[in-house]
């Protein structure tokens, strides 16, 4: 089963020993369409500008203005409706799926981790990536070569572990760090 998830910050438990937490809101959706192998046609709300296939959508499954957003999810539910948030009571393990921190364009030490050399007595090797090639042969630069670029952005998707779920607030609470920012968007998985 998936949901859609805003990430709403890090916390941690009170006791012995103190576990760090990451706080999952549940974003409300409505089943509109249910497809083959538990598959379906989700509408969420997401702060974004209705255009006029949106507007289509909305009429089609009778939604309100505030649901603008569909994706496609495995559920729980055989009907449209509410989504089903039940089968998060009883898990154990998910897989979350968020867009990490967009960096940027970021230099061989932040995006590698390269120790660089001396800063100081003009070495003109501070925060360099070095050579880059080989002698005549093969003369060019090997595919996959650790360079400047772009850093951050992507999907990550992590394994974690339930610490627990409030169905009331529709907060999941989850052991460790997720990826992204807080008041990003992501995906939950849960692993059977």
């Amino acid at each position: 089963m998936e949901f859609i998830v805003e990430k709403i910050g890090m916390s941690r438990t009170v006791g012995i020993p103190s576990v760090p937490v990451t706080l999952l809101k549940i974003v409300p959706a409505k089943v509109c369409e249910i497809k083959e192998n538990n598959k379906a046609l989700v509408a969420y709300a997401q702060g974004k500008k209705i255009n006029k296939p949106i507007e289509g959508m909305q009429k089609k499954y009778g939604l309100s203005k505030e649901f603008n957003r569909f994706v496609e999810l495995t559920v729980a539910n055989n009907e449209a409706g509410d989504l089903d948030l039940s089968p998060l009571n009883e898990a154990k393990k998910v897989k979350i799926t968020f867009k990490s921190k967009g960096r940027g364009f970021a230099g061989v030490v932040k995006r590698h981790g390269f120790a660089g050399g001396p800063g100081a007595h003009g070495s003109r090797f501070h925060r360099a990536p070095g050579s880059i090639g080989n002698c005549e042969f093969p003369g060019r630069v090997m595919l996959g070569k650790k360079m400047p670029g772009h850093y951050g952005n992507k999907n990550v998707t992590v394994n974690a572990e339930v610490v627990e779920f409030d169905p009331d607030m529709g907060v999941l609470v989850i052991k460790g760090s997720v990826p992204g920012s807080n008041g990003s968007l992501g995906k939950v998985r849960i692993v059977k």
